[in-house]
């Protein structure tokens, strides 16, 4: 699976706005909201707070992947987010999110779910300065190529 195949030149915000977990989330839900990607809002923003409260989706290293299974949504929903100046998500080592990987996918398919995580976690720990190319990309299509370009490396 690669992220780049599920990651779409509108599901990214440049700069989220929100500076605490519960705003970085609402900010989210809301963008998928106006992009009509979901239609229960509410519920949505709901459990990926109680998925929050299971335990942090912060994974290290500036990067956070808050996900959760909705009904209603049947391809998953991948949604990339900056903040240059980062969000205190309760991450193990400590240190701000920056990139917020969120992911959405429907409770009929859970492998697929497991499937897109870990390749999401996988890019993030195995491509070492993808973060600080994120964070310095100056363009949406830039940020989409250097995805792109760090997983081909990886995967092949």
């Amino acid at each position: 699976m690669k992220i780049h195949n599920l990651l779409m030149q509108d599901m990214i915000i440049t700069e989220l706005e929100s500076q605490d977990r519960e705003s970085v989330l609402k900010e989210l839900v809301n963008f998928l909201k106006k992009k009509n990607k979901i239609a229960k809002d509410k519920e949505l923003y709901e459990k990926l707070l109680q998925r929050e409260k299971l335990g942090s989706t912060a994974i290290g290293e500036g990067v956070a992947i808050p996900h959760c299974k909705i009904k209603g949504v049947e391809n998953p929903i991948v949604l990339l987010a900056i903040s240059k100046k980062g969000v205190n998500f309760y991450s193990l080592d400590g240190k701000p999110s920056q990139i917020f990987f969120l992911v959405v996918s429907s409770p009929d398919n859970p492998s697929l779910n497991l499937q897109t995580l870990a390749a999401i976690a996988h890019l993030v720990r195995k491509a070492s300065s993808l973060i600080k190319k994120i964070l310095e990309a100056e363009s949406i299509s830039l940020l989409l190529d250097i995805i792109r370009e760090e997983e081909e490396r990886l995967n092949g």
